[in-house]
């Protein structure tokens, strides 16, 4: 009598989770890894965490959550490790993934660590979220999480954002950019024109998130050192007049198929009295009690649909997919400024965008799983 073959159980999808980086955010990035590796679902997805120090290595690093987590006043790093972590082509029963991990060392054979179905990546700032690792994986052929390169060299650039947000009818507030050449050409030119815009004005690298390099400056003397300092992490610079309003946030996230964009409920942040005069890395990442959210925020029932909507024609803007979180500021006399879109934004425990998800109804652990639903259900290359 012949046994009937069992069946094996359907593989679990293969989720490798990227966090590090080479940029100023690396301690940002590990610190969302620790609230991903957290909360992800380990009975629907085998994951593989891998780490990216600074020198650009990849390595294969625990899944514990702790040690990408901020303790104290202590920012977690990815180390450098004797073996690397690559990408070959696959072969055997995970020759459907199209890609495997080897693990490599000196002297040693490569070893494989098996297909990957899907990346998420947590990289924040330069060499993760402009667009150059998203070229690396379309290249790679492997899909993965939130938008692809145009949008997200778009989204990184402050200054290209400004220009592709005006083009789409979106309302952005005077700013002046100053590239390195021009910098080092006639500083006092640029001095001139930033000035221009009047007092107060925020410095910053055009190509950097988490408040890094950013100086908020009062009066003209103070504009050279803040330029110097935005330069040491971007040579572009973004010089914005300051705006009197509301800092008003929305979370949105790509509709299923060709469904709109989905929008949260909007977010107000209001800074605590205290050490920080504007929402800082401190506040943002550190000080857990100098910030509070407000969801939904205090707007007329009007201003929630308008602003709800002008994200979804942010996101539409710029081609995002996947994930993004688009920044307002809401004026004394109405109006609706567009300030930015970061379409990686955070996933920390006091993140803005998860927190705007779970205020309008999908938690944590569920936003994660739709993420990967909606990346593992999207081809890789022109779309």
């Amino acid at each position: 009598m012949n046994t009937p073959a069992v069946a094996a159980p359907p593989r679990k999808p293969r989720v490798l989770v990227l966090f590090g980086g080479r940029s100023s955010e690396h301690a940002v990035s590990c610190v969302t890894a620790a609230g991903v590796l957290q909360a992800i679902d380990r009975q629907k997805y085998d994951v593989v965490p891998v780490g990216i120090a600074r020198n650009g290595q990849w390595s294969l690093v625990a899944a514990d959550p702790a040690l990408w987590s901020l303790r104290s006043d202590t920012l977690p790093e990815v180390p450098a490790s004797p073996e690397s972590v690559v990408m070959g082509t696959a072969s055997g029963p995970d020759a459907a993934a199209g890609q495997e991990l080897l693990v490599t060392a000196p002297n040693s054979v490569p070893r494989s660590l098996g297909g990957v179905d899907v990346v998420l990546p947590l990289l924040h700032g330069p060499f993760g979220e402009d667009g150059t690792l998203q070229g690396m994986l379309e290249m790679a052929d492997i899909r993965y999480v939130g938008a692809g390169v145009l949008a997200s060299a778009v989204g990184m650039d402050k200054h290209f954002m400004k220009v592709v947000f005006a083009g789409a009818g979106l309302d952005v507030g005077p700013y002046e950019v100053f590239t390195d050449r021009q910098w080092r050409g006639n500083a006092a030119a640029c001095l001139e024109r930033a000035a221009a815009l009047g007092f107060p004005v925020f410095v910053k690298p055009a190509r950097a998130g988490s408040s890094m390099g950013i100086s908020r400056v009062e009066r003209v003397e103070e504009l050279a050192a803040a330029v110097e300092l935005a330069r040491t992490f971007d040579p572009k610079v973004i010089v914005e007049a300051g705006i009197v309003g509301r800092e008003i946030e929305v979370a949105v996230l790509q509709g299923r198929g060709t469904a709109d964009p989905r929008t949260s409920l909007p977010g107000e942040v209001a800074v605590q009295p205290g050490d920080h005069e504007w929402y800082d890395f401190e506040a943002k990442y550190v000080d857990g009690g100098a910030a509070e959210l407000s969801c939904p925020a205090d707007l007329p029932d009007d201003v929630t649909a308008r602003v709800r909507t002008l994200a979804g024609q942010a996101f539409d803007a710029v081609g995002a997919e996947g994930l993004s979180r688009v920044d307002f500021f809401y004026t004394p006399s109405g109006e609706l400024l567009i300030n930015e879109i970061n379409t990686l934004p955070g996933f920390t425990p006091i993140s803005m965008y998860p927190q705007m998800w779970a205020k309008s109804g999908l938690g944590y652990t569920d936003l994660i799983d739709e993420l990967i639903g909606l990346a593992l259900s999207r081809n890789t290359g022109l779309r």
